[in-house]
């Protein structure tokens, strides 16, 4: 899957810029090296571990439940070879969405630099999370998570997921650990690169938390809560950047970004307050998986809270900058406005003095020429 920059300049071979202008293709070459280790028998056993999903357990049929077996997952060392094949693929699809549509739409709008960093960034957001909230919703219908809130810590701890329960979470740290070599692919500034860091880290340390501690079940709740928030806010910019006009986007988002920071923390107090606090087997097993003790459950929770509160301080300071922002435009505005009319009101008082010279001096008013013919 070829990707190549149009360019008019030949770098170097391994240089800086080559790299950066022709990454797609050299992560492409590497994932086909993983592609064609399946075809020979000598290096499939190998290629297998990055490609495929690892750790399944085959369960057999019984007449209770269902008359097929069932094949569940769960977690281990070769994930991270997996995580490192599909981080290749999100490189891959970052670059076509990047050239084939955001690249375009930035010719067509002839963005400012800065517009133009901020719309490269909404739009591949808002692509994964679009993806991520219709694929896990998807999961919690077929799961009855949603129909059921007690799965989320009913049969604890949950070392047993489905296919496609693992799949999503592998593709979410493959994604997150993607957004790493993007920072150098994209030239990314210097004074961003923190904030981008913590950005990244954050979800990296909260899914990867979920999924280690076998709290795949509200992992899933959280991340397609906190998606479907983040989409609307990315998707609103990519409006406003199209039309400064649109602020109505921006004011639903604020509104479902306090509620779902709410709906997040009730959640997770009956998870870890109610819920697993109750729970029969409180011992700590790192064979069974079980992480159900008083510090974990107080760690977890605090974690939580303490990446609510943050992130409520983010969107404190951001709606005070845009009130402040509206609040200094309009004086401006109101001012031009006044101006404008004074303006106008000196030209017509010109206009009637020099009338009223006209009329006083000259013999072309009508009352002179009535005196006169008097």
């Amino acid at each position: 899957m070829a990707i190549r920059k149009k360019s008019n300049k030949n770098p170097p071979v391994l240089s800086h810029e080559f790299i950066v202008q022709n990454h797609a293709d050299i992560v492409s070459c590497m994932a086909m090296i993983f592609l064609l280790g399946l075809m020979f028998e000598i290096t499939a056993k190998a290629a297998v571990i990055f490609v495929t999903l690892q750790y399944n357990v085959t369960i057999p049929a019984t007449e209770e439940q269902s008359a097929e077996t069932i094949s569940l997952y769960h977690y281990g060392i070769k994930d991270l070879a997996t995580i490192f094949f599909y981080m290749l693929v999100a490189i891959i699809i970052h670059a076509i969405i990047q050239e084939y549509v955001l690249d375009k739409i930035n010719r067509k709008m002839h963005f400012s630099k800065t517009k133009h960093s901020k719309f490269n960034e909404s739009g591949q957001l808002s692509a994964f999370y679009l993806f991520s909230c219709v694929w896990g919703t998807s999961i919690l219908v077929s799961e009855n998570y949603i129909s059921d809130p007690t799965s989320l810590w009913r049969d604890y701890p949950h070392t047993l997921i489905p296919f496609q329960m693992k799949f999503f979470y592998i593709l979410q740290l493959a994604y997150w650990f993607h957004a790493f070599p993007e920072l150098y692919f994209q030239k990314t500034k210097k004074e961003d690169i923190f904030r981008q860091i913590v950005y990244i880290g954050l979800y990296l340390f909260h899914i990867a938390g979920a999924y280690l501690l076998n709290l795949t079940h509200l992992g899933l709740v959280l991340l397609v809560l906190h998606y479907s928030v983040e989409f609307l806010f990315h998707i609103s910019r990519l409006f406003y950047f199209s039309d400064e006009k649109y602020q109505k986007g921006f004011s639903l988002w604020a509104v479902l970004f306090v509620l779902g920071r709410l709906l997040t923390l009730i959640l997770s107090v009956l998870t870890f307050g109610f819920g697993l606090a109750r729970a029969e087997d409180q011992q700590l097993n790192f064979s069974t998986g079980n992480f159900n003790i008083l510090a974990v459950r107080i760690s977890v929770l605090a974690s939580i809270c303490m990446t609510q509160a943050f992130m409520m301080w983010k969107f404190i300071n951001f709606q005070l900058r845009r009130w402040r922002e509206h609040s200094s435009s309009q004086p401006q505005s109101v001012k031009k406005k006044f101006v404008s009319a004074k303006g106008k009101a000196s030209r017509k008082e010109r206009e009637n003095g020099i009338n009223g010279t006209v009329t006083s001096n000259g013999a072309d008013s009508p009352r002179s020429r009535k005196d006169k013919s008097s």
